[in-house]
């Protein structure tokens, strides 16, 4: 089966108070990473997925680390490399 380089980007924002939160991505049920970033006023981090896939649809979701309380918001969704798109949901779908 064929396979398709994707380089999926969004930005990702975080609310939180007490520790710095850690946060896991996952794309379907694998980690991709994991990370603790202490967080400053009006800061935002681009977050870059590198997928190699056959053609199909991928769930990316993040889960925060207890104990931290942490609250992200994903925006400006976009591919940067690759035949994809997101969709509702935080879905990747990777064409053929």
């Amino acid at each position: 089966m064929d396979t398709h380089f994707v380089r999926a980007v969004f930005d990702l924002d975080c609310k939180w108070e007490g520790i710095p939160p850690v946060y896991r991505i996952y794309v379907n049920d694998e980690m991709f990473t994991e990370r603790e970033w202490d967080w400053a006023d009006n800061i935002y981090l681009t977050q870059i997925l590198q997928i190699q896939a056959p053609p199909g649809k991928y769930d990316v979701r993040i889960e925060t680390v207890e104990p931290c309380l942490a609250e992200f918001c994903i925006h400006n969704n976009r591919v940067e490399q690759g035949p994809a798109r997101w969709v509702k949901n935080f879905r990747l779908v990777i064409a053929s």
